[in-house]
């Protein structure tokens, strides 16, 4: 049987098209986040459009909480299966330093900001690291039972200290992270002075000493849960919480709560690329997609974290579900942000150890 040059080409034809489809089928990016409603927020924000847009299939894994020890293990073992991972700051770092991650370079990587600004100019003062893309600012700040506090709940630091004017169980997490910061600032160290004096000898004790005045009116947690579940079953009456898990208490549950922003501790999460992935191209594409300015700013109709762009932040809009306004709901939002405090992950990184082991120990008196 004679074989003319147009079945060839018919052939080559369809082998090109055959191959195309086969490629398009293995175009996917495994990306690891927290899980729950936040990483549903993702999904609705830039994952689905991600997909629609370019054909890729995303694999999600729930496995941020594992983030750092799981990309050590990897990379050890030589097996990289995570594209992008959803990291907090502090073990982002952690994670360059040891150079399990990808450095990013931010103006070649990511898209501008609107008026064509780079894009290291575009997002907030300290959440950009060397291998690390912020995504969002979430808050751990004081929320109380209003139910409580007919005439009103505490407004500052200080009165969270002031159990007469204030009666009630305070629940707090069980680390000194937070804690000994705001105790503190309780004690009259202004906020941007805070970490100095937390640096000395001098300020551990006089944080420690503060926090020993509502010892006794303390329970603690250790789950993100539990704050509103806490304050809800009427265990607490004040407690520290997620803004996130409040805010879904309040709108999702009609939680009787309110947020007392001052002094609220905000803190990054973003992305990190683990290294030898062999994907980077796509990957580069992924997040030149989802950190640009209105992806953030549509993630924020999901969810009450606030984008870590400052070109998304004019862009928040009302809830895509419940249909209410939600800049009022956002860590960076005025009035909440006045008196906020970055939490230092360097300060931690230094101190941590033996700061974690007098709290223990102090907790174990």
């Amino acid at each position: 049987m004679r074989t003319t040059a147009k079945s060839v080409s018919l052939a080559m034809a369809a082998s090109v098209v055959a191959l195309a489809a086969a490629q398009a089928q293995d175009k996917s990016l495994t990306i690891v986040s927290w899980g729950g409603a936040y990483t549903e927020s993702q999904d609705k924000a830039y994952h689905q459009p991600f997909a629609e847009q370019t054909g890729t299939k995303i694999l999600q894994e729930d496995k941020s909480a594992q983030a750092l020890a799981g990309i050590r293990s990897q990379v050890e073992a030589g097996n990289v299966t995570w594209d992008v991972v959803d990291m907090l700051q502090a073990d982002a770092k952690r994670a360059c330093d040891e150079g399990l991650i990808m450095e990013i370079p931010a103006d070649e990587w990511l898209a501008p900001g609107p008026n064509g600004e780079p894009a290291s100019e575009d997002f907030i003062e300290g959440t950009l690291g060397d291998c690390f893309v912020p995504q969002i600012l979430y808050a751990t700040m004081f929320a109380y039972d209003t139910e409580a506090f007919p005439d009103g709940g505490p407004q500052t630091i200080a009165d969270i200290w002031d159990t007469e004017k204030f009666p009630g169980t305070r629940a707090l997490q069980n680390i000194p992270q937070k804690n000994l910061e705001w105790a503190l600032i309780a004690d009259g160290v202004s906020p941007d002075e805070v970490y100095d004096v937390l640096a000395t000898q001098e300020g551990q004790d006089r944080a420690f000493e503060k926090l020993g005045e509502i010892r006794d009116n303390v329970i603690w947690w250790s789950e993100g849960a539990q704050p509103p579940q806490m304050l809800a079953d009427g265990e607490a009456t004040i407690a520290t919480a997620y803004n996130g898990r409040i805010f879904n208490a309040q709108v999702n549950e009609d939680q009787p709560f309110e947020i007392m922003w001052d002094g609220q501790m905000f803190e990054v999460d973003g992305w990190v690329v683990p290294v030898d992935t062999g994907n980077e191209e796509l990957i580069k594409e992924y997040l030149k997609f989802a950190t640009d300015t209105q992806r953030l700013a549509d993630q924020a109709k999901y969810i009450s974290y606030a984008p870590a762009r400052k070109s998304s932040v004019p862009l928040i809009g009302k809830h895509a579900e419940l249909g209410i306004d939600m800049m009022p709901h956002m860590p960076t939002a005025d009035g909440n942000f006045d008196n906020a405090v970055q939490f230092n992950t360097d300060f931690w990184a230094d101190y941590g150890d033996s700061l974690e082991e007098r709290f223990n120990a102090w907790l174990a008196q």
